[in-house]
């Protein structure tokens, strides 16, 4: 029995020992991270943390947490802190608008004519004349010879955008460009991890410029698809103009490079490689953007196929002199760039020129000369996948690969490797062209993509709410868009690394909608070092006096030279200390010893505490003999948590509101006082480090409860809570409005309540003015806070419905009756059934002739007349 006492004794301790590592364990996290941090950059560079400049501190700890440092304020004037703050500010902020595109003419008389386009409404404005007039209004003005027209952010030269007449009038456009995003440019300076939300918005514009360029194989093979499309050339102008009124049309054209073995280099084949063909060619830009519809349709009608060697062409050659080339292929600087890539073959990629001898790599450069050919098709190799992507997305143009369905499988995979594409299928003879190109940029206008050009040291995440409004939700993507839609979306910023290059502290980071020219252009400025560390600040000194004129004074710490180490410099590497020997400074007095406290090394006449494997744990002290993780615990943490005081020095130094060796009592008494009677444990008990000890003398004084507000044999106060239950809950009861809401708790609504008496919960039960009855339970929390669960529907008797009743019976009895009714009409009937049945039974049974009269008797006197005659 003895040894079996002595195991369980045993047993305890173990447990208890357990408990305690799993404490101290479970507290590093909520240590100070600050205090190993040994200069000022290092110390910024750590969230929350903040630097301490001052020159003469009493145990150097200089970076340290203002948000839970209890007595950081007693070593440390505030003018000495440097932690800086995020900032945010905005410098572009336009509003989101529709833009417009307005026309003016005039005429010899004088009168301007003012439309718009999407409108179709026009106003006449007169006044000058088409020689020398000039018109001005709403930020712009037509000026008359010249013709021109400015104003807005927008020009319009005369001898670009206007036409004459014989009478000496002229036309001309001014469009006011939209904008989809708003801000447009914002300023951030930014500390590392410590994330920050941009709010921005995105709508998308009513009538936003369109410019489609056709970019086609003319390879033998595409013959029937260029006839088709030279035919469709009207109808899918049409087909874009009812999506946008100011849409541009381009086209050009590619087969391959003219080298073997991609073309054959026989000069006959040179000159013509197929019947009825031209010369073969890289790429050849045959029409810039325009609104000239059958311009369009001429140069598809008149361009002639040519023809090469091997299956795949050199697609890739094309598209990036068609999205490098902006100024030749006239894209618009504010307008959705759509390239449409039609083909029924392959494509080669960056390697393949090695074939023909062509090893120098694409430099991503445009190069056309003056009659749009591609002219170094046969000098640089064909651009990579990566490379298109990267023009792709600099350019901001939507790539449609609209492919045979041969091929549509390749070019299906090759859309997820460039950003913003898509692809489609055609059919035989391309004749799905219109429709294809309508559902993709429908599929495209529909939906937003958020991207940016952050660095690796710099991660951005987005959120939005949607179309709903509701929530913010983790996406970077919304579908489902129609103009005017719009969106709301937060990116949030944080920079997870210092880059080493110091340039790279200054970032220009675009976010942008994908395929779309506008962006928001964030400012970014890392905060990676302080002002201290620069030689510009006044407290920065070399050879410093301070640091024994061997090391470099900044933000109140030395920075020695190669020779020399100390905190003061006041070491030399050459003479190892030396200066010190024979003078034991490393001790407190001459009782100690070991040096530094057994927990350091001296060095130099200094001590240099060990560091532990937790980097929580601190080691501090003059001698080593102070630390962070030896005080006293409560709950779990010590000192119980940072809430309520820190471990300094093996010691807890506790925050004004709480007392006690582990700071785990309230030095007020306002957890005891009781919420229903506002006395102290209900004037049943005392106070003790914020817990009620109740009155108990084993006779009718011994009270229970948080406050000591329960007796045995006493019905709780449940009356205290009721009122304030049934308003809130039921919105019944006595109370006022204001009075109910001046109540100091609100119930929590549970289906079914049941007092769990584990957690000190109270069951009451009452009934209301209606007789239903209403329950709930209350109990109260660590901070003396009432928490009360009630039950969500009140249990009322079953209600009577009188006029049901009334209408029910009045429908029994008139059921009732009809029963009767149908009950003697059967009777009837079967009885009269049956004295018929008799009758008749008996009339077959008689004995005379049933055509006779029995009881019949003739006539005794018989009368004739004379007259009568038989006619």
């Amino acid at each position: 029995m003895e040894v079996r006492l002595r195991m369980q004794l045993l047993l305890s301790v173990v447990v208890l020992c357990l408990t305690v590592i799993c404490a101290q364990k479970q507290s590093v996290g909520l240590q100070n991270p600050c205090t190993s941090k040994q200069t000022c950059s290092e110390c910024i560079r750590t969230p929350t943390c903040a630097w301490c400049m001052q020159p003469s501190m009493r145990d150097g700890k200089r970076c340290f947490q203002p948000s839970s440092s209890l007595d950081w304020t007693l070593h440390c004037d505030e003018k000495y802190v440097y932690n800086p703050d995020n900032e945010y500010s905005i410098i572009l902020n336009q509003k989101l608008s529709k833009g417009s595109r307005t026309r003016y003419q005039s005429s010899s008389s004088g009168t301007f004519i003012k439309g718009s386009s999407s409108s179709g409404s026009s106003s006449v404005i007169s006044g000058g004349s088409s020689s020398g007039g000039t018109i001005s209004g709403g930020g712009g003005s037509i000026s008359g010879g010249g013709s021109s027209i400015s104003g807005g952010g927008s020009s319009v030269s005369g001898g670009g955008s206007s036409s004459s007449s014989s009478g000496g009038g002229f036309y001309a456009e001014s469009h006011s460009e939209a904008v989809q995003i708003a801000p447009q440019r914002v300023s951030l300076k930014l500390r590392l991890n410590q994330a920050y939300r941009i709010r921005f918005e995105y709508a998308q514009a009513e009538d936003y410029p369109v410019d489609l360029y056709y970019l086609m194989d003319l390879s033998k093979s595409m013959e029937d698809d260029k006839d088709k499309l030279s035919s469709l050339g009207t109808l899918l102008v049409d087909s874009m103009r009812n999506i946008t009124s100011n849409f541009r049309l381009g086209f050009g054209s590619f087969v391959d490079k003219v080298v073997m073995p991609y073309v054959s280099t026989v000069p006959k084949k040179l000159k013509e490689p197929c019947s009825g063909c031209e010369a073969p060619y890289g790429f050849v830009n045959r029409m810039s953007l325009s609104e000239d519809v059958d311009t369009f349709s001429d140069k598809v009608r008149d361009a002639a196929v040519s023809g090469n060697l091997d299956a795949p062409e050199g697609g890739f050659d094309a598209i990036m002199q068609a999205v490098v080339c902006r100024d030749k292929i006239g894209w618009r600087e504010k307008a959705r760039r759509l390239l449409v890539f039609s083909t029924d073959a392959g494509f080669h990629y960056a390697g393949d020129g090695k074939l023909g001898g062509i090893v120098k790599p694409n430099d991503g450069e445009c190069h056309l000369d003056s009659s749009g050919l591609y002219t170094h098709s046969t000098i640089q190799d064909y651009p990579s996948i990566s490379q298109l992507n990267l023009k792709v997305r600099d350019n901001s143009i939507h790539v449609i690969f609209a492919v045979t369905a041969e091929q549509f499988s390749v070019y299906d995979q090759l859309r997820t490797y460039v950003e913003g594409s898509s692809s489609g299928q055609l059919s035989a003879d391309s004749s799905n062209v219109v429709d294809l190109v309508k559902d993709q940029y429908n599929k495209i206008s529909s939906s937003v993509e958020m991207k940016d050009n952050a660095s690796s040291a710099v991660r951005i995440t987005y959120y939005t709410s949607g179309l709903s409004g509701g929530a913010m939700k983790q996406t970077h993507k919304v579908d489902g868009l129609k103009v005017g839609s719009k969106v709301k979306f937060e990116a949030e910023i944080e920079v997870t690394e210092c880059p080493k290059n110091r340039k790279d502290w200054q970032q220009l980071i675009r976010i942008y909608p994908v395929g779309v020219n506008e962006s928001l252009l964030v400012d970014l400025t890392i905060l990676g070092d302080c002002p201290c560390e620069r030689k510009s600040h006044p407290t920065y000194k070399e050879n410093a006096i301070e640091c024994s004129g061997a090391g470099t004074y900044m933000c109140g710490i030395c920075k020695c030279d190669a020779q020399h180490f100390g905190r003061k410099c006041e070491c030399s590497s050459e003479s190892g200390g030396k200066e010190f020997e024979g003078v034991n400074t490393c001790r407190p007095d001459n009782t100690s010893t070991v040096d530094c406290s057994g927990r350091g090394t001296c060095i130099c006449g200094v001590c240099e505490c060990d560091s532990r494997p937790n980097p929580y744990e601190v080691v501090s002290g003059t001698y080593c003999e102070c630390d962070n993780f030896t005080c006293e615990y409560s709950h779990g943490e010590i000192c119980s948590g940072p809430s309520h005081g820190i471990c300094d020095c093996g010691k807890c130094k506790c925050k004004p509101e709480w007392t006690g060796v582990a700071c785990d009592c309230p030095v007020s008494n306002q957890t005891c006082i009781s919420p229903i009677n506002g006395e102290v444990c209900s004037g049943h008990g005392e106070c003790n480090c914020g817990t009620c000890l109740c009155d108990d003398d084993g006779g009718e004084n011994r009270y229970t409860g948080k406050f000591c507000e329960r007796r045995p044999g006493v019905k709780p106060p449940c009356a205290v809570f009721k009122d304030c239950v049934q308003c809130q809950m039921y919105h019944k009861g006595i109370l006022t409005e204001e009075e109910c809401a001046n109540c100091t708790f609100v119930p929590i609504s549970v289906d079914y309540v049941e007092a769990d008496e584990d957690k000190g919960e109270v069951f009451c039960s009452y009934y209301d003015e209606d007789d239903c009855q209403f329950r709930f339970v209350y109990a109260f929390n660590d901070t003396g806070h009432v928490l009360v669960r009630a039950q969500e529907e009140l249990d009322c008797p079953a209600e009577v419905y009188v006029l049901g009743i009334v209408l029910g019976v009045i429908a029994a009895i008139v059921l009732i009756g009809l029963a009767f009714i149908l009950l003697w009409k059967v009777l009837t009937t079967i009885h009269d059934r049956r004295e018929f049945a008799r009758f008749e039974k008996e009339r077959m049974m008689a004995k005379w002739d049933t055509g006779e009269n029995p009881i019949y008797k003739q006539a005794t006197s018989t009368f004739k007349n004379p007259t009568y005659a038989g006619k």
